[in-house]
């Protein structure tokens, strides 16, 4: 049963291009603090660091979708691309801000962080595993690759892993804001697993036949 009214048909594709344009809302924000001198003494650093928790959270919020519809019955798929897409975004937006106001685009200084700071090598693998992701996110695609589709977005789940180390790592202590978004990520990928004992659970089923099943 559904907790919260669906909206109607014809709001679907507003709502969509509303949620756009408000997850972008903060790192305009952002970016206009650090024009302003709003940002502290390191702008660039807390500009940066803001982008990758957002980044984070919207790979939180993208893989919260399925066990939503399991277990509250609250069926947001429709928002799930592009929940994924700002995740791409901001780690775009992230990464941008690291290698050109923080390391200035020079070789020597990107290669030395990189060497020194394995988080940092980290954040790039999650990066590039989620360019294929981003590239088809489209209706086309899903129809090209077909079951492939599927297989190749599963690619979601180590990069929130990798996003949630990343950060881990990054802050150096896990004080409580960090400790909320990787127990976050921690709950919502062990719920993989138990989904489908889950579903046989709920639908009156057998959860070890699900087992076997899969």
């Amino acid at each position: 049963m559904t907790v919260i009214p669906s909206l109607s048909r014809r709001l679907h594709g507003p709502s969509i291009w509303a949620l756009y344009v408000i997850g972008l809302c903060p790192a305009a924000w952002y970016f206009y603090q650090g024009a302003t001198g709003g940002l502290g003494v390191n702008p660039v650093k807390t500009f940066e660091h803001l982008l990758g928790i957002w980044a984070l959270r919207f790979l939180i919020a993208t893989l919260a979708i399925t066990p939503l519809r399991d277990i509250v019955g609250v069926n947001w798929l429709r928002y799930r691309r592009a929940l994924g897409l700002l995740a791409f975004y901001y780690v775009v937006m992230h990464f941008s801000v690291w290698l050109i106001l923080d390391r200035g685009l020079e070789v020597s200084s990107i290669a030395g962080d990189i060497v020194k700071r394995p988080y940092i090598t980290i954040g790039i693998v999650c990066l590039v595993s989620l360019v294929p992701l981003a590239v088809t996110s489209n209706n086309w695609s899903i129809r090209r690759l077909g079951p492939r589709w599927s297989k190749l977005h599963q690619l979601i789940y180590p990069v929130a892993l990798g996003g949630a180390l990343h950060y881990l790592l990054a802050v150096k202590s896990v004080t409580f804001q960090p400790f909320v978004h990787i127990g976050l990520v921690a709950v919502l990928l062990a719920y993989r697993p138990l989904r489908k004992p889950f579903l046989a659970w709920k639908r009156g089923g057998n959860p070890r036949v699900a087992r076997a099943g899969r």
